[in-house]
């Protein structure tokens, strides 16, 4: 039986359970809105970190497709733009890279960053009101092939190589400026060894006996190719009035060449080892304005030519090199037929041969038995022939308007740091990282 004292006692116990329940139900719905608001966020959060890394990718994609393309100064505006396009307003930061994970290439890294306002987590700390978003990308992968071989022939066939013909340009490219389907054609027991070889036709026709039936290897094929149309070099100054004819006449030999290596003599004709004679070609800069013919050996003669020589043949020059004639000629700066020793300095280092812009007349070199050439040659309006002989080694880069290659000869092309043709893109841009 209770008595009227316990009743207070009884009432305050049931207020205070009372206010207990009220706490707790406060608490529990504070902590289950605090985990509700941090849920929310966090979705937030991770939505945007998503839309940040999409948005990074489109615009390193972007830059690193202009970079490829060579349009650099494009290639923060494309960036803007795809990032816009995926859900991202700040503009990205690039930065260009040359090496990732030890590889060496074309790389852009887009980073896009801004700070995301949260709905409930900035109620509970101010410092929580927003959070920075960021997000990174590498794209690259388009690597640049060197131009070796440049045929500047806009239509028609730029390039044939058969009778065992052999290219070899392992470390660098050849461009064909050909429009045509037939631009390139390799058949007939002959092969072509290259990096890459870019067409600048859309309709090219890379296989089947009459095109580019090779059992050689091109690491990359690309049509629609930029054309190639590098820098010819500058002219040499000379006295037009003051140039004589020299060699192929007599029973000695004869001296070519100026006094030094750099200085520039004019000859109207010039013909070397004419009648087996072995004639003394002196490290110079020779311009012909008529023929420079080197003729085929007789009783044993071999190797005639010049180290550390260029020449320069004007609007109505010629250049024939005889079947037979065993040249050896070595442009500035080169390495000799020894391999060991280097070609005096001429001025025009790395350039054997320049035949000017505008003149069509053919260049023929034809084989002998240890002919040597190494050196770049430039006849951009004419077509080369090379032919004859599996001995004859002509290492050089070259600039032509058309090159048939035949009859077991063999072309080493190779890439000289004292001239350029140009470079080929090859392969396509795509996310790295």
């Amino acid at each position: 039986m209770e008595t009227p004292q316990d009743e207070p006692f009884e009432s305050f116990f049931r207020e205070e359970k009372g206010q207990s329940l009220v706490l707790t139900a406060i608490v529990v719905a504070s902590v289950s809105m605090g985990f509700l608001a941090l849920a929310v966020d966090t979705g937030l959060l991770f939505r945007q970190k998503r839309i940040a890394q999409s948005a990074a990718n489109a615009a390193a994609m972007g830059a690193a497709t202009e970079l490829a393309a060579g349009r650099t100064s494009n290639e923060q505006a494309v960036a803007n733009q795809l990032a816009t396009l995926n859900g991202f307003s700040s503009a990205p930061a690039l930065a260009t890279l040359t090496t990732f994970n030890g590889v060496s290439s074309q790389y852009v890294q887009a980073t896009v960053s801004q700070s995301v306002p949260t709905y409930f987590l900035g109620a509970f700390n101010k410092n929580f009101a927003t959070f920075p978003i960021s997000a990174s990308a590498i794209a690259g992968g388009a690597n640049s092939s060197p131009t070796c071989v440049c045929l500047e022939g806009t239509s028609g066939e730029d390039m044939y190589v058969y009778g065992g013909g052999k290219l070899l340009a392992n470390n660098c490219g050849v461009v064909v400026d050909s429009t045509s389907s037939n631009a390139a054609v390799v058949n007939d027991g002959s092969y072509i060894d290259a990096l890459s070889l870019g067409v600048v036709s859309t309709s090219w026709q890379n296989s089947g006996s009459n095109w580019l039936n090779s059992s050689g290897n091109i690491q990359y094929t690309v049509t629609g190719a930029p054309a190639c149309a590098p820098t010819m070099p500058t002219a040499p100054s000379y006295n037009a009035s003051n140039c004589p004819s020299a060699g192929g006449s007599g029973g000695s030999a004869t001296t070519f060449g100026p006094s030094s290596a750099t200085s520039v003599i004019c000859y109207n004709n010039m013909f070397v080892g004419y009648n087996g004679i072995t004639d003394i070609i002196k490290p110079g800069i020779y311009v012909i304005t008529g023929y420079l013919t080197f003729e085929s050996g007789h009783s044993g003669v071999t190797n005639t030519g010049g180290n550390g020589v260029f020449f320069y043949l004007t609007s109505t020059a010629e250049l024939t090199i005889d079947n037979g004639a065993n040249v050896s000629l070595v442009a500035g700066g080169n390495l000799e037929s020894n391999g060991s020793t280097v070609a005096p300095t001429t001025g025009y280092d790395g350039v054997l041969l320049y035949q000017q812009t505008g003149n069509t007349n053919a260049v023929s070199i034809q084989g002998g038995a240890n002919s040597y050439m190494n050196g770049a040659l430039y006849a951009p309006s004419a077509n080369l022939n090379i032919s004859n002989g599996t001995s004859t080694a002509v290492t050089m880069e070259v600039v032509a308007d058309t090159m048939t290659l035949y009859g077991g000869a063999v072309l080493n092309a190779g890439t000289n740091t004292n001239v350029s043709e140009g470079s080929l893109t090859i392969g396509h841009p795509r996310l790295v990282q």
